[in-house]
């Protein structure tokens, strides 16, 4: 482990304004959120601030909100968000080495949506490969050294086997000291043995364990049958 808790502290804010009125940031307010696991994955509906989180936690670890590695530090004009600037972590000794140092500060965020633009600036030549490739091909090039790896929603562009290729390097950044959250609708990734779940919604954050998701509960059911709810949607 790297980071045992996150927190945030504000003097005062508006509950009814962004982000401070998304629940699960106001639970990162009173309480912090302590990491239990190398891996931790936040499941959610969209619009549930799982997004929020992540993205602010990368850029209190220093992180460039619109993705890439510690080797670069913001290559987007946009300036960190009001969470991300408020970000603090505890540590453990290797990670305040970290913190303590840009050089020995090792780490990626990637983020679908600007997933192109990261990679082409990383080397992997998005161009020249599929989207999914080039997703694979940084997480074979770069997450590998211990550090903090923060993931949105990285089943985006991945199939069923590239995704069990995720988990398995997922499974080797840990065991070479590596510290991983990630945002995901994937009761695939999710089911990785031995990472803690958080499930992020109105209720702020809660931890369960996966067969209790409600996502693994919904694709659990669709698969065995899908007319029970193709039915509502389709004429």
């Amino acid at each position: 482990m790297i980071f045992e808790h996150v927190y945030a502290h504000v003097a005062s804010y508006a509950r009814d304004e962004w982000p401070w009125s998304v629940p699960c940031v106001r639970g990162l307010m009173a309480e912090g959120l302590r990491f239990t696991a190398p891996v931790t994955f936040l499941v959610g509906e969209n619009g549930s601030g799982k997004s929020t989180l992540v993205e602010a936690l990368a850029e209190g670890f220093g992180l460039d909100s619109w993705g890439g590695s510690h080797d670069w530090r913001y290559a987007s004009h946009r300036p960190k968000s009001v969470l991300g600037e408020r970000i603090r972590f505890d540590a453990t000794p290797r990670g305040r080495r970290m913190l303590g140092s840009w050089a020995a500060r090792k780490g990626f965020f990637l983020r679908a949506e600007t997933a192109l633009d990261a990679l082409d600036r990383e080397g992997f030549a998005p161009e020249s490969v599929s989207h999914g490739e080039g997703f694979l091909a940084a997480f074979r090039g770069k997450f590998l050294q211990p550090g903090l790896y923060v993931m949105d929603e990285p089943e985006a562009a991945l199939s069923f086997a590239s995704c069990l290729e995720l988990l398995g390097h997922l499974d080797q950044l840990v065991k070479n000291g590596g510290q991983v959250i990630c945002a995901t609708h994937s009761p695939l990734l999710t089911a990785l043995p031995g990472a803690d779940i958080i499930e992020v919604g109105e209720h702020g954050m809660r931890r369960l364990a996966w067969h209790e998701l409600t996502l693994v509960d919904h694709w659990r059911r669709y698969l065995a049958d899908p007319q029970s709810y193709l039915r509502h949607i389709l004429d």
